[in-house]
């Protein structure tokens, strides 16, 4: 026998062909969501990706908040991508509905708390976080994130990590309302920097803002002098994606 069949090995488990097989044909879902999603959203440009709380309630300052965030940027040209949820999500895609450019939704399949809103001109469904997280960083010329949890949390150190490393261009990372995010601000400030796991230089990714108008304002600032077209550097970047 073999010393090293995947069934003798010592450091292998036999595995069941059938659930092998199931594994390796996932592949064409997974293919099948990035192919919908280059295809749909490439011609949207350009587009602002906003994050927040699927728990916030629409009687909520920080839902209002969003909904005039994203009418604003409606309003200014920018198409707006959400969660494609309820809260905040459903705040974003309701502000830009309202407006004049396009409402989207990347919704995903979640056991709980994940239902569509009706507030969607384009809406595409993923059953894997990492494929809508492509979607959400390769088409958008801003990020605004607003309130939320380990979900909004997570697609924020997505794109920090993403900038700071060089494997996407560097856009405009709105953080909105700032009594909310001092504390982590303050954290990456004191202990990231201090203890040396960021540079000091990385504080300068993100913006923070309180106003509708500021966060439009400076997304408009930093594209003043350079245009939204990504340069031909950047569209290599994005490729690799």
């Amino acid at each position: 026998m073999n010393p090293t069949s995947r069934h003798s090995h010592p450091g292998l488990q036999p595995i069941d062909d059938t659930v092998l097989t199931r594994e390796s044909w996932k592949i064409f879902q997974i293919m099948a969501e990035f192919v919908e999603g280059f295809e749909r959203l490439a011609r949207i440009k350009p587009s602002v990706s906003i994050f927040g709380s699927a728990r916030i309630q629409p009687d909520n300052p920080i839902y209002k908040l969003a909904e005039e965030i994203a009418r604003e940027l409606s309003d200014a040209g920018f198409a707006v991508v959400s969660g494609g949820g309820p809260g905040i999500m459903e705040a974003a895609n309701k502000g830009a509905f309202g407006g004049k450019s396009p409402s989207i939704g990347l919704n995903i399949a979640l056991p709980h708390e994940q239902t569509a809103n009706d507030y969607q001109d384009i809406s595409l469904g993923f059953r894997h976080f990492f494929s809508r997280k492509v979607m959400f960083v390769k088409y958008a010329s801003a990020y605004v994130v607003l309130p939320g949890g380990f979900g909004t949390l997570d697609e924020l150190a997505e794109i920090l990590t993403l900038v700071q490393t060089g494997k996407t261009r560097r856009i405009p990372i709105i953080l909105v309302h700032s009594a909310f995010w001092k504390g982590l601000l303050d954290w990456f400030e004191d202990t990231l920097v201090a203890q040396g796991t960021i540079d000091e230089s990385d504080l300068k990714l993100y913006t923070l803002v309180d106003e509708p108008s500021d966060a439009v304002n400076a997304i408009f600032d930093y594209y003043e002098a350079r245009g939204f077209e990504p340069s031909p550097e950047e569209k290599e970047k994005l490729m690799e994606l």
